[in-house]
């Protein structure tokens, strides 16, 4: 997700250059909306890890 993050901001960096300015605005929001998105999965697959580890713990106590 990261990846696609990064790979946008390049083709609206090269497009800004190109002077395709509304499509590099385009592109930079995509990206944003991919940024977000790929934190959100992270923040809930650390919860889910923590949690997972946590009941493993108490099983084997």
């Amino acid at each position: 997700m990261i990846r696609l993050a990064i790979i946008a901001l390049v083709i609206a960096a090269l497009l800004a250059i190109l002077g395709f300015g509304g499509a590099a605005g385009t592109f930079v929001g995509i990206a944003k909306i991919l940024f977000f998105i790929a934190i959100a999965i992270f923040v809930l697959f650390l919860v889910l890890g923590l949690l997972a580890g946590k009941g493993i713990k108490n099983s084997l106590d």
